[in-house]
């Protein structure tokens, strides 16, 4: 499992601390912070360049379920499991994030159960064997211990529930990238924890306590940084001239989502 950084894991603090400073996706608008024009902007951007995202969610599957999702960050996801009828429960470390995400919950009018925590030791405030779906999307890869993660996890999901997670891919373009110079894994710099799997160390991950009914890989970011982040959608000269069904066969084989449906073992 290589990680951004070397030496000792960084803390659990500083993960907090890097998230606090800028959580995930804040950027996604430049209407006034927590207003309804802004969290429909953030929403619009995210699955406009992360389209896979509400197909991998299956939001609408999980009316009158109940959901956990392990890093709920400002809460785009949450708000669209809610909107469908699931009875949402959310942990988060951040609490600039979590802070955003319930501001959200509040503008639209929709109920929920927030708690500021760690994905490690998630069990020690929620009840055991209690959740239908498990939820986590980008999250564990940037806890120091995983393995802890998915254990606690395991004591919360109900016995015939689900859990669908994304992980960083090792064997994928923007890992390629990475390791080459020319790209980060976060939008941000000096992001603490950013472990990466293959396909074996996912099933390694998970071993004893879920089995993996599914996984596949997907998203590539093909946009020019600079423009994007002026809200200009220019793909990059390479992909721009790729036709769209070969760029679709380099997402399945060398996308940096890996995005795992398992039942608790």
């Amino acid at each position: 499992m290589p990680s951004v950084h070397d030496g000792p894991s960084p803390s659990l603090e500083a993960v907090a601390a890097y998230w606090n400073r800028r959580p995930c996706n804040v950027r996604h608008s430049t209407s006034n912070l927590g207003t309804r024009e802004y969290f429909d902007e953030v929403e619009a951007r995210k699955y406009f360049v992360e389209p896979h995202i509400p197909g991998f969610a299956d939001f609408a599957r999980w009316r009158g379920k109940r959901v956990l999702e392990i890093g709920c960050g400002i809460g785009t996801d949450a708000v669209n499991f809610a909107r469908q009828g699931a009875d949402y429960s959310a942990i988060e470390l951040s609490q600039a994030s979590l802070d955003l995400a319930m501001k959200r919950f509040d503008v639209y009018g929709l109920t929920g159960s927030f708690h500021l925590g760690n994905a490690e030791e998630a069990d020690r405030l929620l009840a055991p064997s209690t959740f239908d779906l498990i939820y986590s999307f980008g999250v564990i890869h940037h806890t120091p211990n995983p393995r802890a993660a998915i254990e606690a996890a395991r004591r919360l999901i109900a016995p015939d529930g689900e859990l669908r997670i994304m992980l960083y891919a090792a064997n994928s373009w923007k890992a390629i990238m990475i390791d080459a110079g020319f790209d980060q894994p976060e939008a941000q710099s000096g992001c603490p924890i950013a472990f990466t799997y293959t396909r074996d160390q996912a099933h390694g991950l998970l071993d004893g306590l879920f089995d993996i009914t599914q996984m596949r890989q997907d998203h590539i970011f093909p946009y020019i940084v600079e423009k994007y982040i002026r809200y200009e959608y220019e793909p990059t000269p390479w992909f721009k001239a790729m036709p769209a069904e070969m760029f679709r066969a380099l997402e399945e084989r060398l996308g940096w989502h890996l995005l795992i449906l398992a039942k608790p073992c």
